[in-house]
């Protein structure tokens, strides 16, 4: 989260923390253990967000969460008087969720790709993923209500694309470039 926090450029620098959101999360010693951790930059409020993933990855865990005061002269720069910043877990990757104002979006330049089990695993995060606000792609990819961009993928789909079978590998990749959500059934 440090590298967050100390962001540069038009990125509000942090002032104190201004409350601890959870006393819960401070029971939990906090450890880095990821080496790099994305930090995904929304608008407002990092509880919402937080609550957003962790409904869809339901694995997935908070880890922290805090609001912090700007100092008056980020404020004056343009800044937000306080910022709040999420820490989760989903799918074993740590992210960090910085709530800070209306300066960056996504677009596809960075997405993450979620590798699914089978047809039931794709069929479940391309509806949470593409319902209440999200919107479906091709070949695979989707984005979330916030515009983050997914790919859902059947791990079975690598080794249909990947085949030692030219007639295999052309039929899948094929299928692929009309489909928006994968149907793996139509990839064989």
């Amino acid at each position: 989260m440090a590298a967050c926090i100390a962001g540069c450029g038009n990125s509000p620098r942090s002032g104190q923390v201004s409350e601890i959101v959870s006393d819960e999360i401070l029971k939990e010693k906090t450890m880095v253990t990821q080496k790099i951790i994305p930090c995904l930059w929304v608008e407002s409020d990092a509880q919402a967000v937080a609550d957003y993933y962790l409904s869809i990855f339901k694995d997935g865990k908070l880890k922290e969460l805090h609001r912090y005061d700007n100092p008056p002269e980020a404020i004056e720069q343009g800044g937000q008087p306080s910022f709040e910043m999420a820490s989760i877990e989903i799918g074993g990757v740590d992210f960090t969720i910085l709530a800070a104002g209306p300066y960056f979006k996504f677009n596809e330049a960075v997405s993450f790709v979620i590798n699914c089990k089978d047809q039931d695993e794709v069929d479940y995060y391309w509806e949470a993923l593409t319902s209440n606000g999200g919107e479906e792609g091709s070949c695979g990819w989707c984005k979330d209500k916030y515009g983050l961009s997914w790919q859902v993928i059947p791990i079975e789909y690598y080794e249909l694309v990947n085949s030692e079978d030219p007639a295999v590998r052309e039929k899948a990749m094929k299928t692929t470039m009309m489909q928006t959500k994968i149907i793996l059934s139509e990839l064989k």
